[in-house]
């Protein structure tokens, strides 16, 4: 299983020189089980990675699919500027695996985010073939890989994804406010993972006035990896006014609490 993050930031994308370490790219996260391509979220990282993508043959990349942790701005906004989107000779599939009645209609919220309005191309006019596939449950499988979600805490709902196959198993939180205690949803989905993503956009001092954002601390992060026995941590979604300074001061901090702990960066790849 290979695993890219395309963007790792929170929000609103940034690009200031003090940002180049770690990137200023809005969510997007790539992951390949053999011929299968499974992208979540789609903020402006998606951008970078579909220019990628179109280097490479249909062929060698059949099934493409897209799934969505939730539709804030900061998630979908690169979408309009995917090229293979662009390419006719292409075929997606866009789905929701929940039984949340929220994220049914996903065909409408990029219908609604390409109106002319907003963007110049309509969503039909896009030229790939997309397919909008609504799954009614947490369970859905293709080629003998899983992926199970669980709704967590956020403002509008948000969906966590365990995606597992040959023997191993990747986790992708974010967008989550845990609390006073910690979500029993997520830490049921992250069980024994062999690597969670989580979302640690601020500091437990700023967590103080935060409350009901929607978000969580990179040290609840890794109380969420102990609690879950993971055994690598990724901690992404950085606050925009965290600098390249900042977050390596706290990637040195978090490493005194978990084994093997990393912050996200831009274009960074795991293999499990």
């Amino acid at each position: 299983m290979q695993i890219i993050l395309y963007g790792t930031r929170g929000s609103i994308p940034v690009c200031e020189s003090e940002y180049r370490q770690y990137g200023g790219n809005t969510t997007c996260i790539f992951v390949r089980v053999r011929d299968c391509i499974f992208i979540l979220d789609a903020g402006t990282g998606i951008r970078n990675l579909g220019k990628e993508l179109a280097k490479c043959k249909k062929t060698d990349c059949p099934n493409v699919f897209l799934g969505f942790s939730h539709f804030h701005w900061d998630h979908i906004q690169g979408f309009p500027f995917f090229l293979p989107a662009y390419d006719n000779s292409r075929e997606f599939t866009i789905t929701t695996i929940s039984r949340e009645a929220k994220f049914k209609n996903v065909k409408n919220i990029f219908k609604t985010q390409m109106r002319k309005e907003y963007f110049p191309i309509p969503l039909e006019k896009m030229g790939a073939q997309l397919n909008f596939l609504y799954e009614d449950s947490d369970n859905f499988s293709v080629d003998s890989i899983n992926i199970t979600t669980a709704e967590h805490n956020h403002p509008g709902g948000a969906l966590s994804y365990r995606i597992e196959a040959n023997g191993k198993s990747f986790v992708f939180c974010t967008d989550v406010e845990h609390g006073n205690s910690y979500d029993e949803r997520v830490l049921e989905l992250a069980d024994g993972a062999d690597l969670l993503i989580h979302e640690g956009m601020y500091t437990k001092e700023e967590m103080i006035d935060r409350e009901g954002w929607g978000h969580s601390s990179w040290q609840q992060a890794i109380e969420v990896a102990k609690l879950a026995k993971v055994k690598k941590l990724i901690i992404t979604h950085h606050d925009p006014d965290h600098d390249d300074k900042f977050i390596r001061k706290q990637e040195k901090l978090s490493k005194d609490l978990f084994d093997d702990v990393e912050f996200a960066r831009d274009k960074m790849e795991i293999n499990i």
